[in-house]
């Protein structure tokens, strides 16, 4: 089939570009111009008509890409329009009137470009990622991987391990041929220095995956301490409902915030207390699991009331600052309980010490997100992928004798299959739809 979409942004727009790619491709471009195809590759003025009729649709901007020298691989053109919905509607209509078009799904161009290979599946995951990108640091993420360095790395693994197999399957083929005497220790010697590698990869703090999805921040404490005022505060809008009734957040309200080009995800969380209300306490609960969930924990209490419960004092860990609000109240010095902790005093009804708080914040962040070594982990399953690759390379490690070779080949086989999986070097449909189904339609 030859599927089309609006590959620019929904909405009123000076231009809006339609994107058509398929077998059918040059036959909508005659239908739609009334006229031969244009030169490849050349943006060409031409009028867009109604299908079968003589009726204008818009003057606009038309360059053909034939195949195999395209985004996706095979025939495809790009019509640009002005952007009204009219026109862009009216253009989508006819296109549907020719046979076997029909409207691409989300990634559609994206998943026929990597399955006519002319991206790789990491290629294809950063190109949704720099689409998505909201701040800096992930523009710059995104288009590293697309550079292609971490795709290079694995592959080397791969290759690497290919290289040793080839050996472990000669000598279980050729038991009586005269292979090098050190044969099995130099395959040895390469899986182990492979396998240091892959642990140094995986030992990254997880940097990538946060840049991605963003820095969590977990706003905790007791009930009225001021968790939702702090959240409105960073978020420099009213997120949440601020209350003097207890209990009044249940669920956790999320923000999206770029601080200081670092992607953030801060949460207010339900108020930690003993409550009889079910709801609440499932409130609580869910508290607690995203305050261990998060990156950072915000340990929110008043300065005049000394709730400080065992259940807090566990989470101060060394990924925590105690905030302690409403320093307007104190009539005397802080708490010395206070004191010990890592700790920032503000009032945010007075506005006082935030910028200390937030200056904390940022020094986390910074010290989170850095690293000397190239990112090559983004995704969950990338991490996933290299850590059942080490697990069939440790079992490797342990088949010594030429009786276990049989053995070791497979487990071999099964560490190169979850490096290829990574790249989509081997059959991998499976995941091909919870990836490109990410994408906005006309990608």
């Amino acid at each position: 089939m030859t599927i089309y979409a609006l590959s620019s942004g929904p909405g009123i727009a000076g231009i809006a570009v339609i994107r058509v790619s398929g077998k059918n491709t040059a036959d909508v471009i005659k239908k739609i111009t009334g006229d031969k195809l244009p030169s490849p590759r050349v943006a060409t003025l031409t009028k867009f008509n109604k299908i079968g009729t003589k009726e204008l649709i818009d003057e606009g901007v038309i360059i053909w890409f034939p195949a195999p020298n395209s985004y996706t691989g095979e025939d495809l053109a790009e019509f640009h329009v002005h952007g009204s919905r009219a026109v862009i509607n009216a253009m989508h209509a006819s296109i549907s009137k020719i046979k076997n078009c029909r409207l691409a799904e989300p990634g559609e161009f994206t998943k026929r470009a990597f399955q006519n290979e002319k991206i790789n599946l990491l290629k294809a995951e950063s190109i949704a990622d720099l689409i998505s990108s909201e701040t800096e640091i992930q523009r710059k993420q995104a288009l590293k991987i697309m550079s292609g360095k971490s795709s290079d790395k694995f592959n080397s693994w791969r290759e690497k391990l290919l290289k040793i197999l080839s050996h472990v399957e000669a000598k279980i083929d050729f038991p009586d041929e005269d292979l090098p005497k050190n044969i099995i220790s130099e395959i040895q010697k390469k899986s182990n220095n492979i396998i240091k590698e892959i642990k140094k990869t995986l030992n990254d703090q997880k940097v990538g995956e946060r840049i991605r999805e963003g820095f969590k921040i977990a706003i905790v404490g007791p009930s009225n301490s001021g968790k939702s005022s702090l959240l409105n505060y960073l978020s420099k809008r009213d997120v949440a409902i601020v209350s003097e009734i207890a209990g009044t957040t249940r669920d956790v309200i999320e923000t999206h915030l770029n601080l200081d080009g670092y992607p953030v995800i801060i949460s207010d969380t339900a108020g930690i207390r003993n409550s009889k209300n079910e709801i609440e306490k499932k409130g609580i609960k869910i508290a607690l699991n995203r305050a261990e969930d998060a990156d950072l924990k915000l340990i929110i209490v008043s300065a005049k009331n000394v709730d400080f419960t065992g259940v807090l004092k566990s989470l101060l860990t060394k990924n925590a600052i105690l905030v302690v609000n409403k320093s307007d109240l104190l009539k005397a010095k802080l708490n010395n309980k206070f004191k010990k902790y890592e700790h920032v005093l503000i009032s945010i009804k007075k506005d006082l010490n935030l910028n200390k708080l937030i200056t904390k914040i940022k020094s986390k962040l910074k010290s989170k997100f850095s690293t000397s070594e190239d990112i090559l982990i983004t995704r969950e399953r990338h991490r996933q992928n290299l850590i059942n690759c080490v697990q069939h390379l440790e079992k490797f490690k342990k088949k010594n004798s030429t009786q276990d070779f049989d053995k070791a080949a497979e487990d071999l086989r099964l560490a190169t299959r979850h490096l290829g999986m990574i790249v989509g070097k081997v059959h991998v449909e499976e995941l091909l739809g919870s990836i490109f189904n990410d994408f906005c339609i006309g990608k």
